[in-house]
């Protein structure tokens, strides 16, 4: 098994929430197809692909700490849960510290650097955008203000912009 294989697994044993596996299933689809577009090296489609599928792990443990899911409690709790599974599969701590800083980053949108980082915000805009029933304008906005990537932003604008 692969690294992604293996994540894959181990994430539908943490999660309790079938919502919650079918958004980071939603979101790994749009990363690992964005970055395969985008040219990412393996090494950065890798930390892409991993990030997307355990993007939300702070979710289930700010639940029970703060009676919230709200991003910032996303943000420090999954760096920790996710360093945990996380060094249960791999010793590259390279690897791990990326992926601890994108999901401890993933709600924050002021400086975001790589594309990895990038990628991994416009997928999981590219759901929520559905999951949360956002107006056009706010897609709009949300897209003029940070999409780059061209592949996000044809998804972006054939899914949620096109005139029907």
């Amino acid at each position: 098994m692969s690294l992604i294989d293996d994540i894959f697994k181990k994430m539908t044993e943490y999660e309790d929430s079938p919502k919650r596996i079918n958004h980071f299933l939603k979101v790994w689809g749009y990363a690992s197809f964005i970055g395969r577009s985008e040219g990412l090296s393996e090494r950065e489609q890798l930390i892409l692909e991993v990030a997307a599928l355990t993007h939300d792990i702070g979710i289930k443990l700010s639940l029970v700490k703060y009676n919230s899911s709200a991003g910032k409690y996303q943000e420090a709790e999954g760096s920790i849960e996710a360093e945990k599974l996380l060094s249960e599969l791999t010793e590259d701590r390279e690897l791990i510290e990326r992926l601890c800083y994108l999901i401890g980053h993933h709600h924050t949108y002021g400086n975001i650097e790589g594309a990895d980082y990038q990628i991994l915000v416009e997928a999981d805009f590219l759901v929520n955008a559905y999951e949360d029933n956002l107006s056009r304008e706010a897609i709009e906005a949300f897209g003029r203000k940070i999409f780059k990537t061209a592949e996000s932003k044809r998804i972006l604008r054939e899914t949620y912009l096109r005139k029907r």
